[in-house]
């Protein structure tokens, strides 16, 4: 029941992120927010639909294991060039967390690196506002 109630939130989210998206671009094709307006919530737009990708991503691989088998695991030695993942000393930041903890920290990771992605798109974003609105002034001085 509860696979059951994800599937179908997460198919609501993305038919309900699909009718934003329609939403504003009908709102910005009738002009009624401005095309600097447009791109903002654009935006937030593509980072919910990223966060759902994350979301998809993430309850698809709950409860699945991974596809490699003991032997292929155990196998490192028998490759040239490629070392047994098992026989590397374990780093300070992850000695003696368990599976629930280094999962956290690795999501934790990933919420940060989202986060200077975010800020890195708005930097991005406010660039190519600041290019254009330079080539406009250009085109009204020519």
């Amino acid at each position: 029941q509860v696979n059951v109630a994800i599937r179908s939130s997460l198919q609501s989210l993305r038919e309900k992120i699909d009718q934003l998206r329609e939403l504003l671009l009908r709102a910005v094709s009738t002009r009624q927010i401005t095309q600097l307006e447009g791109d903002r919530r654009q935006n937030l737009v593509d980072e919910l639909l990223t966060r759902h990708k994350q979301l998809e991503a993430s309850y698809r691989n709950e409860g699945s294991e991974p596809d490699m088998s003991r032997s292929s695991l155990m196998a490192g030695g028998a490759k040239r060039g490629v070392t047994n993942p098992w026989l590397l000393e374990e780093s300070e930041e992850t000695r003696g967390l368990g599976f629930d903890e280094l999962r956290q920290q690795q999501r934790r990771i990933i919420e940060e690196q989202d986060a200077g992605l975010d800020a890195l798109s708005s930097i991005i974003s406010r660039q190519k506002q600041m290019g254009q609105e330079i080539g406009n002034e250009l085109d009204e001085q020519n």
